[in-house]
């Protein structure tokens, strides 16, 4: 049985009830969100290949130069030991399992933080679905730009390129809701100045995952105009999301034809 105001009801009798109620939804169109469960699985996620790094190292204080490094890490295009590697030769893996990976504990701990301070309120806005396809997208897109634009035997790793994808998307949203984005404004501007002063800083994969959020941020925030019906909402957001990963999709095929990392000095 369950309790109710005025007693008790079957389980039955309370189920058919509730087929006739509007579950209530974000103000960007998604699924009201009561715990953030995607962002706590992706915690996991990275933790879990961070220990995996660290188990698979011949220096367990050296995470990055762990064998699933090696076999996971993103890399355009390579030569091995057995022959050709990297996602030019088949290993199209690389593009989404290099975000779980992390060059060291700081490194984690820095992505994990941004993770948590970023996406819970985020996903909690957009709800499950949104924020996954939002957290996804940026880190491919922050990978087919390395796959483009970085060198040959060139690895990079960790969940950077989605964690600015996160950035860009808060942003559109703060502001769309009327809050004041001056310091994540600032946040944002330190790290690209600091993408680009380091050189061991991945930098495509920083400004491949911002464009894939601000590009989706603004979709989600703005589109479509008005007071437009969730269904419709929803399938502006999944056109878009669908549109953006067969562009990401299409690049990635055509990435062997282009060698645009050959115009870069």
């Amino acid at each position: 049985m369950v309790e109710a105001s005025v007693g008790f009801q079957c389980p039955a009798c309370v189920a058919e009830g509730n087929r006739g109620l509007r579950r209530a939804r974000t103000a960007f169109g998604g699924r009201s969100v009561d715990k953030p469960y995607v962002t706590w699985a992706i915690l996991i996620l990275m933790g879990v290949g961070y220990v995996g790094q660290m188990l698979t190292s011949e220096n367990l204080l050296q995470a990055g130069g762990s064998r699933l490094v090696w076999n996971f890490g993103m890399l355009g295009y390579g030569i091995g030991s057995d022959g050709p590697m990297g996602v030019v030769a088949g290993e199209w893996y690389r593009l989404i399992t290099s975000a779980f990976l992390h060059g060291g504990l700081w490194h984690l701990l820095f992505n994990g933080w941004a993770m948590y301070v970023l996406g819970s309120p985020l996903e909690r806005s957009l709800g499950h679905g949104r924020f996954l396809a939002l957290w996804l997208l940026g880190a491919l897109s922050g990978s087919v730009l390395s796959l483009l634009l970085a060198p040959p035997n060139q690895f990079s790793i960790g969940a950077s390129g989605a964690i600015f994808a996160l950035f860009g998307a808060v942003f559109l949203v703060g502001r769309r809701l009327g809050a004041d984005m001056r310091v994540i404004g600032i946040v944002l501007a330190i790290n690209l100045v600091i993408t680009f002063v380091f050189p061991q800083i991945s930098w495509t994969a920083h400004i491949g995952g911002l464009a894939a959020g601000l590009l989706l941020g603004a979709v989600f925030t703005y589109l479509p105009s008005g007071s437009a019906r969730p269904a419709v909402r929803t399938a502006v957001h999944t056109a878009a999301i669908a549109l953006l990963a067969v562009v990401l999709t299409a690049l990635v095929v055509a990435a062997p034809h282009l060698m645009l990392w050959a115009l870069v000095p």
